[in-house]
């Protein structure tokens, strides 16, 4: 049985997310929700995430996982709202304590949160194997973009969060801390060595004015026609493209809020004495 795949653009930060189903009555994953977030109020919102819950209810779905493929620098995840509303648990990949020990320091969080991550359900290792329902899916560690990125294998789809966009676009960028160029080129090698037929599910796309958002490609695709990684693009190549390119690249709009909600499950920081909830702004360390 292969994967029915629904996707839903947040059109705010250009993501996509995805509900991914055995069948119809079935069972059900929730992949890279996302909360609405203003950031010159500091309001948010789940109308953008009620339309996965909308759908999971009308195809009478049952959620096991919601998979987070990294912890976004550009949208606030909306996992706790998916699970209080559906179930399933809350994974990303085991590498993320790397990450919220980067953080950590960043953002001089509390003593009392710990870079364990004990904030989510479960901790995904390389080629561990989970089940939905009466599919099958295994995760692909695919880091450069940040150190814990993961990818997920589940049936004939892959799931590649930002290591790849669509082959007009790219590849993610490595600059943020723990990224590395060389190490996200190695790890797009390891997704374009899957079947040529296998579809690639994008987390973002970028098209600017020359065309509409598109969320679906497959491995054969992008190994002919990827303008950052196809199979004519040396490790050496890519690496001073990428370094060059990213050196021009503002910090994403809403990276200092997502951060320090994402590397904690989506839960925002813990309220202070007077009840309120605040994101820090860590001046000149990005």
């Amino acid at each position: 049985m292969q994967p029915q795949v629904e996707a839903f653009l947040d059109r705010d930060t250009e993501t996509f997310s995805y509900v991914v189903y055995d069948e119809p009555g079935g069972c059900a994953a929730v992949v890279d929700p996302v909360l609405d977030f203003d950031n010159k109020s500091g309001r948010t919102s789940t109308n953008g995430a009620q339309r996965l819950v909308d759908f999971v209810r009308q195809q009478a779905l049952t959620v096991e996982w919601i998979l987070e493929t990294h912890a976004h620098a550009d949208h606030l995840s909306a996992a706790p709202f998916i699970r209080s509303e559906l179930g399933g648990k809350i994974a990303i990949g085991e590498h993320i304590t790397q990450v919220q020990s980067i953080f950590k320091r960043v953002f001089n969080l509390e003593k009392q949160f710990l870079p364990n991550g004990s904030d989510f359900d479960h901790l995904l290792r390389e080629g561990e194997r989970f089940r939905i329902g009466k599919l099958e899916g295994y995760a692909l560690h695919t880091p450069g973009h940040t150190p814990a990125d993961m990818a997920y294998v589940i049936g004939d789809a892959v799931f590649v969060g930002d290591t790849l966009f669509m082959p007009d676009v790219g590849t993610a960028r490595c600059d943020f801390p723990g990224g590395d160029a060389a190490t996200l080129f190695r790890s797009t090698r390891r997704l374009l060595a899957l079947p040529d037929e296998t579809r690639m599910f994008m987390c973002h796309d970028y098209p600017g004015d020359r065309r509409e958002h598109a969320y679906e490609t497959r491995v054969g695709e992008q190994k002919r026609r990827n303008i950052h990684v196809n199979e004519a693009v040396s490790e050496a190549d890519f690496v001073k493209m990428r370094t060059e390119r990213d050196a021009t690249l503002a910090m994403p709009r809403l990276i200092l809020p997502s951060i320090q909600v994402n590397i904690r499950a989506g839960k925002m920081p813990p309220a202070e004495d007077n009840g309120t909830v605040y994101l820090k702004l860590p001046i000149n360390q990005l």
